[in-house]
This record gives C-alpha cells, sequence and structure tokens, in this order.
C-alpha cells in the first residue's frame, strides 16, 4: 500500500515538472446565457492555449458560471490535446502551410531570422506558446477566435521535417532537402561541361 502511494506520488511530480515550463495563455473570455424558467442563468466560456514554447502546443475549452474556474477547465483540456510540431533551427516552420476550419483560413509561412512572430489575435497565441520565433501568419476569413485557433492548429499539424519526408520516401535527409533558397542547406554543385 505504501508503495502505490510512493508511486502515485512520484508520478505527480514527474507531472508537476513537465507542467512547470508549461506557457498558458488566455485567448478569448466570452459570457454567455442559458434561458430558463426563472430567466437567463449566465456562465462563462473560456479558450486557452498552452505549450511548452519547445514545438508542443495544446488548446481548451472551458464554460462556468465563475471565470476562474472556466479558465481552469480550458487549461486542463488544453493540456490534455497537445501536439507536437517539428522546428526548423528551433525557431521556425519548416515549410509553408494552410489550414482552414469552418469559414476560419489561415496561412502560416516560415520566415528569415530576425523576423519576429508577424500574426495577430488567437493566430498570435498559438504561434507564440509554440515557441516559434520567425513567422508570418495572415488569416482570411472569419475572425472567431474558435475557428481561427482551430484552423491554425491544422496547419500545424500538417508540418512535416525533412527527417520524417525522408523516412516515408525510404531516401536521406540530404537527398530530401537539396538546395534551400535560404542557402541554409550546402549547396550542391551544377553539372557544367
Amino acid at each position: 500500500m505504501a508503495r502505490r502511494n510512493e508511486e502515485r506520488g512520484d508520478r505527480r511530480n514527474r507531472e508537476e515538472e513537465r507542467d512547470s515550463d508549461i506557457v498558458e495563455k488566455l485567448v478569448h473570455i466570452n459570457r454567455v446565457a442559458a434561458t430558463v424558467k426563472g430567466g437567463r442563468r449566465f456562465s462563462f466560456a473560456a479558450l486557452m492555449v498552452v505549450g511548452d514554447q519547445k514545438g508542443r502546443v495544446g488548446f481548451g475549452h472551458g464554460k462556468a458560471r465563475e471565470v476562474p474556474e472556466a479558465i481552469r477547465k480550458a487549461t486542463e483540456e488544453a493540456k490534455k490535446t497537445m501536439i507536437r510540431v517539428p522546428l526548423r533551427e528551433s525557431r521556425t516552420l519548416h515549410h509553408d502551410g494552410n489550414g482552414r476550419w469552418g469559414a476560419g483560413k489561415v496561412m502560416v509561412r516560415a520566415a528569415a531570422p530576425g523576423t519576429g512572430v508577424i500574426a495577430g489575435g488567437p493566430m498570435r497565441a498559438v504561434l507564440e506558446t509554440l515557441g516559434v520565433q520567425d513567422v508570418v501568419g495572415k488569416s482570411v476569413g472569419s475572425s472567431n477566435p474558435y475557428n481561427m485557433v482551430r484552423a491554425t492548429f491544422e496547419a500545424l499539424k500538417a508540418q512535416s521535417s525533412p527527417r520524417q519526408v525522408a523516412n516515408k520516401r525510404g531516401k536521406k535527409v540530404a537527398d530530401v532537402i537539396g538546395r534551400r533558397a535560404d542557402g541554409a542547406s550546402a549547396a550542391i554543385p551544377d553539372a557544367e561541361g
């Protein structure tokens, strides 16, 4: 019995250590009303984005009668639904991507060093918690925060690293990368003469 309690305590400590470096961002809070027999019953809906700023990010939605409780529920859900996104040089995306959810459409592009995070609203919260330092994002269509966050996640889920592509194709990473426009990879000599 004592051993089981020790194991449970160790598991909690590991979870706390893992959660300590997670960044939480409140994207949107909304007051919603349910019409009941006696009138309206108000509650709050919260949209949270969490990430470790090293390539993992998640989002969650929580609803409760009080704001702090709604935020807590949303944060717990966000931690459960975290995804891993491959980052290039731990600062930007590997390639451009598009995402769509409902009427929300977003476009994300890899950027040169020093560009910063050029994105607005809910997209910015997702990209900052992901740990991207150089990226350009554009939202076209709906500005609904729920749809924008989900569309951004769809664009991020489509990201793949050169290693993943090479494994899928059965090639070497150098064969897949070839020559990049930004000069990040070694130049392949041209066949002359």
